[in-house]
């Protein structure tokens, strides 16, 4: 082999990338977006906008909450209940009914019915349009759309490999990495796309490592089986009951009906076992049944493990049946400590907007690499097709792609978000064809742009995504009473919500300047090649 060491790493660097690149971009967008997906979802739910924050206790929550469920939900198997915290104003309520004979089941989550309710009084809020909001965006970066979520598992973990192998090989190609965070040279075609690929590569580095890494750790047990199936001869249930103890299996109902003892003693005694920690879940299998059981979960704390805390409770007598998560075995925290890594639940209101800058870079980093290839096969083709002869195959379809995935994707989001507001609320299975119009607007973008890669269709999808995205706050002023502007002047109204159409805002006017820069080439240059193919990005 003539190359050197680091000139293997070079191509390892640039097809390790290239291959997955623009399934790793929406990866890397939905991604991002869902370090803000309770915030997006109250954004995509204008009805709650009113709802204040209630300054009533846990114990006083859980009161009511076991009120309104006795009252609603009769008949239900399970509890879900989700109390006020510090990014939520409601008390969430949810309930799973068993299917009547002969009756349809609706979709994957059979015959569960939610609401929002009042933490003080137990009525219902206004009830919201029905939309998945962020929680499709959180999904969407790991369990993809129209596939079944083991494939799609696979495949964002393939794709991960190959993007950690790109980091890595990245490090070692890279003579000047740190250099390379405070070089860049604006208007140099492809030295211009390598300095940005460099920087926005360099500057968050940690944060792509991290990651990358930690992404593969959250679902290694569906990658790496192999050991826990020679250890246990295929007991997963053995394996995962010792590898994370203190629940007790799902108990089966005794067919006899006893009253559910109170929650809020139940809630006090947990936060007081836990030092002052919160309850956040209260979840409760089989409610009126003698065999009933209460589990209650801990709220996320400033502690980056995900796995918080849990005690699980008999539902009639109220006694103590098990703990869980106040002394783990090292492999279950490492785990628990890695997959908290990952989806930053830890973090506040600063760390968040850090990891959220983070990941707008990873977007970059991998949109720019994806460009930074096809500007240099486009070079290196540069004499025949001053010649006139077409582009090769693979750069033509390259820049088709890069146009339906970088352009495209924000087209995406803010056809999703424009739905969401435009779509008559009572449709019937809204939140799917939300999600419809989401893959609808993106399919759209990528056959047009397959129909000509060119300069002039790179300034259509970008003007079309910034005018989608910048105008949301302009939407939310006609569609609600909460908007940007009655924040900033009257001091009312959802911080997230601003915060939202703020960041939106920011977004679409980033589109617009970077289709602002992709004027059309100057007369001349036009002239010099007069049957040259489409153009690319390389001469902005």
């Amino acid at each position: 082999m003539k190359e050197g060491f680091r000139q293997s790493m070079a191509w390892l660097h640039t097809w390790s990338g290239l291959l997955v690149c623009w399934i790793l971009l929406l990866v890397f967008c939905a991604g991002t977006a869902s370090y803000y997906r309770n915030e997006i979802t109250l954004w995509m739910q204008p009805e709650l906008h009113g709802a204040a924050a209630s300054e009533v206790s846990t114990e006083e929550a859980a009161k009511v909450a076991q009120k309104a469920m006795e009252e609603r939900a009769t008949g239900a198997t399970r509890w879900f209940i989700s109390l006020p915290g510090e990014r939520s104003a409601a008390t969430q309520l949810g309930w799973s009914k068993p299917s009547q004979p002969g009756e349809k089941k609706r979709g994957r989550r059979g015959n569960f019915h939610s609401e929002k309710a009042d933490p003080a009084t137990g009525e219902v809020l206004s009830k919201p349009r029905e939309t998945r909001g962020g929680e499709f965006l959180y999904r969407l970066h790991f369990d993809l759309h129209y596939m079944p979520a083991i494939w799609a598992r696979w495949i964002v973990g393939f794709c991960a490999m190959f993007m950690f192998v790109s980091i890595i090989s990245g490090i070692v190609t890279h003579k000047r990495i740190f250099k390379d965070l405070f070089t860049f040279r604006p208007k140099k075609g492809q030295r211009s796309w390598l300095d940005a690929h460099n920087v926005t590569a360099v500057l968050a580095l940690p944060y792509h490592i991290m990651i990358t890494y930690t992404g593969l750790v959250t679902l290694m047990f569906l990658y790496m089986p192999s050991g826990a199936t020679a250890a246990y001869k295929g007991d997963k249930d053995a394996f995962f009951a010792e590898a994370f103890p203190g629940r007790s299996g799902d108990s089966k109902p005794a067919g006899v009906a006893a009253p559910l003892t109170a929650l809020a003693p139940l809630v006090r005694q947990a936060e007081q076992h836990w030092g002052g920690g919160k309850v956040e879940r209260i979840s409760v299998s089989h409610p009126g049944d003698a065999n009933a059981t209460i589990s209650l979960t801990r709220a996320g704390g400033r502690d980056m493990s995900s796995k918080q805390p849990s005690m699980e409770f008999d539902g009639v007598s109220g006694k103590l049946l098990s703990t869980d998560g106040d002394a783990q075995p090292g492999a279950a925290a490492t785990q628990g400590v890695m997959v908290g890594l990952h989806v930053a639940h830890f973090g506040g209101p600063l760390l968040r907007a850090l990891f959220f800058l983070s990941g707008l870079a990873g977007c970059a980093m991998v949109a720019t690499g994806a460009l930074l290839w096809a500007v240099k096969t486009r070079q290196k083709q540069a004499k025949a097709l001053a010649a006139g002869k077409r582009a090769s195959f693979g750069l033509r379809l390259v820049e088709a792609l890069n146009i339906g995935a970088i352009a495209g994707i924000p087209i995406a989001f803010g056809a999703y978000f424009w739905a969401n507001r435009l779509l008559p609320v009572a449709m019937e299975d809204r939140p799917q064809e939300e999600i419809a119009c989401f893959f609808g607007a993106w399919a759209l973008a990528a056959i047009i742009a397959q129909l000509r890669p060119s300069r002039a269709m790179w300034r259509m999808q970008l003007a079309a995504g910034a005018f989608l995205l910048a105008s949301l706050p302009v939407l939310n002023v006609f569609t609600t009473n909460s908007h940007l502007g009655v924040t900033l002047f009257l001091g009312r109204g959802p911080v997230a919500v601003a915060a939202f159409d703020l960041v939106v805002l920011v977004l679409g006017l980033g589109l617009a300047y970077a289709a602002f820069k992709l004027k059309p080439l100057p007369v001349k240059a036009a002239k010099a090649a007069p049957v040259q193919p489409a153009q690319t990005m390389e001469a902005a």
